[in-house]
């Protein structure tokens, strides 16, 4: 439960926002000291870590994904595994099993009993390498972890200890002895980032990194009790009605006309290229990721500026697209920017 004595009014959310600036500037530059650039997939995974969401990294093979996780473990004060997803993956090699211990008595006879091992999801930071690699029956063995942070074996559930992050990577151009994340399964992600290519300068930067003899050290600057009050810092910032109203109106926006929907709020490019939209998960995710965006900008009170900023990696993996728009090479992140572009603020809205 949050601390009783946690900032409840403006000036002392402020006030503590100071603090969560620092840590995350400070945890930022730390992380720089081995990714050079992707300011922007660096902000995005910083705001799942703050908001207590799990982030998706696409990109491929190279691109430094599980650098950048691994960088991020080594800067905070959290215990970290990881998990390699391969088609031969199975559910108890990330869960864990009950196995049989044998010991010996008092009177000196052996006894036997059922005893939980614990798998790699017992940890704070989890790095599913390559997810989509697996099975669709090892993938739904993160769903109760990553909603209800706890996992269920042979009866038995097992919470998970906050913080609980999970961060997974997948490659998207390879094909071969790949299996599609699951809708079920990416809604769970507070956000997709992708992951692009470094331009001129940062590449030079990154040859005199990695082909000299020094390796950058990282050190931790943060550590799990400051996390959680941070995490909690965020979900006492202010939303007024008419902001989370817009965020309402957006996901809303992303359901086109039909059995499911009147489509009340949708364009014509969503009618036309949807199939399903998001769920509330992603207005979770649009108002959590806003109120983070404010302290940063120490402000008190998410505004609608702040919606637009973590729209596009909160929504672009809950649209389903149909047919038409995969010939027409229409994305997600295009249907979300026109929903952006075209929905009005509640002043402008007629009613």
């Amino acid at each position: 439960m949050p601390d009783a004595r946690s900032p409840s009014n403006p000036d002392e959310i402020l006030a503590a926002a100071a603090n969560f600036r620092r840590d995350y500037e400070a945890l930022r530059a730390m992380i720089g000291r081995a990714i050079v650039g992707q300011r922007q997939v660096l902000d995005a995974v910083l705001t799942c870590l703050f908001c207590s969401g799990h982030a998706l990294l696409e990109g491929v093979p190279g691109l430094g994904k599980t650098l950048l996780v691994r960088s991020l473990s080594r800067a905070l004060s959290l215990q970290f595994s990881r998990v390699q997803f391969t088609p031969d993956l199975m559910p108890a090699d990330i869960l864990g099993t009950t196995i049989v211990v044998e010991s010996d008595s008092a009177g000196g006879a052996r006894q036997r009993e059922f005893r939980f091992q614990r798998g790699p999801i017992f940890a704070q930071i989890v790095l599913a390498d390559e997810i989509n690699r697996a099975t669709p029956k090892t993938q739904s063995a993160l769903l109760e972890a990553m909603q209800e942070r706890s996992v269920t074996v042979a009866g038995v559930t097992h919470p998970l200890g906050p913080p609980f992050f999970v961060m997974a990577t997948q490659n998207p151009i390879e094909q071969e002895g790949t299996y599609p994340l699951p809708e079920a399964q990416l809604d769970r992600f507070f956000m997709k980032i992708l992951v692009g290519y470094s331009d001129r300068a940062d590449l030079a930067e990154i040859l005199n990194r990695t082909t000299a003899t020094l390796e950058a050290e990282l050190t931790p600057v943060l550590d799990g009790p400051r996390l959680l009050a941070h995490q909690d810092l965020i979900r006492r910032v202010a939303v007024a009605p008419h902001v989370q109203d817009y965020a309402v109106r957006v996901v809303l926006s992303t359901h086109a006309k039909g059995a499911l929907s009147e489509g009340e709020f949708a364009t014509p490019m969503v009618n036309r290229f949807v199939r399903f939209g998001a769920s509330p998960r992603a207005a979770q995710a649009l108002i959590l990721g806003a109120k983070c965006r404010a302290l940063l900008d120490s402000r008190a009170a998410a505004s609608i500026d702040d919606i637009h900023d973590v729209a596009v990696p909160a929504l672009r993996h809950r649209l389903v697209l149909n047919f038409e728009a995969q010939a027409e090479g229409v994305t997600p992140d295009a249907v979300v920017r026109n929903i952006l572009d075209t929905l009005p603020t509640l002043a402008d809205a007629v009613a």
